[in-house]
């Protein structure tokens, strides 16, 4: 059976050091703070919300929400974007994407502050990674997936890494990180042929393409470590799924994690890691 890779050991060593930084600003009079923009009322966002609420109070991070109509206009988004910006006392800002339809979600990214963007929305934050240097964050997530690795002291350089998905959000993000530690990337998606063969000749399987239960046991080998970024809810298990087949893949691979309590379980920590570095923390 492969071994379990669960999230919350990765959140408890990620969350010492930020609780730590951020109780170094508190001394110095600062407070970490995080805005949250929300538009609707969307389940995953608010449970996102919630658990964000949660984990950045228990490091000593403050948390201003701020939560928009679904059908607002693009001008009352861009505004509230803009006071986010001016409050001196707001240190990073979160805003859940996907926007509604009506919305421009490429103005409303490139309207927020590259300093106060903790989640690698904007231009100035994708060049950042794409270079691998100056200033800026990845996308929490995907931060989160190379984290989870390395915490379990998974092998990175010089090992073969598939990504399966090209989200700006997850996919593309991930693979650059991951080239960045000296793996050897290939990002597949939707229209890549012979998808199982290529995953089965990788060290590392990063799924990220919210399917749920999209890759059974054909698509991976003994030995490889999967990453499984999914988070869908399956009407017929009646619970929330990857895109991972786990119980299939389980007996296939080397190492997994699950569907919840993994990747998910991460992602906040590394938020509030974020937010703590936009104020100034030594994290």
């Amino acid at each position: 059976m492969a071994r379990i890779l669960k999230g919350a050991p990765v959140a408890e060593a990620l969350d010492r050091g930020t609780a730590h930084a951020a109780a170094e600003l508190a001394r110095r009079g600062i407070r970490p703070a995080l805005g949250i923009l929300r538009v609707g009322e969307r389940a995953d966002d608010l449970a996102y919300e919630a658990a964000a609420v949660r984990r950045c109070e228990k490091l000593g991070v403050a948390v201003r929400c701020v939560n928009l109509p679904a059908d607002v206009k693009q001008g009352a988004l861009i505004a509230a974007i803009a006071r986010m910006n001016s409050d001196a006392l707001i240190h990073g800002v979160l805003m859940f994407r996907p926007l509604p339809p009506q919305l421009d979600e490429a103005a409303a990214c490139g309207a927020l502050m590259p300093s106060k963007d903790v989640d690698g929305v904007t231009r100035e934050s994708a060049a950042t990674l794409y270079y691998g240097e100056g200033e800026g964050f990845a996308p929490c997530t995907a931060e989160a997936v190379v984290a989870l690795l390395e915490h379990y002291g998974v092998e990175i350089a010089g090992k073969r890494a598939v990504v399966v998905g090209r989200s700006a959000v997850i996919g593309r993000p991930a693979a650059l990180l991951l080239l960045q530690r000296d793996a050897t990337v290939t990002v597949c998606h939707s229209r890549t042929g012979n998808l199982a063969e290529i995953t089965r000749g990788a060290d590392i399987v990063v799924a990220a393409i919210g399917r749920a239960e999209a890759l059974g046991a054909e698509y991976f080998t003994p030995g490889q470590t999967v990453v499984d970024v999914g988070i869908n809810y399956s009407e017929a298990r009646g619970r929330l799924v990857g895109d991972v087949d786990f119980e299939a893949v389980e007996s296939a691979a080397g190492a997994i994690t699950p569907v919840p309590a993994g990747v998910g379980s991460v992602t906040t920590s590394v938020l509030a890691r974020h937010v703590v570095r936009a104020a100034g923390g030594a994290v």
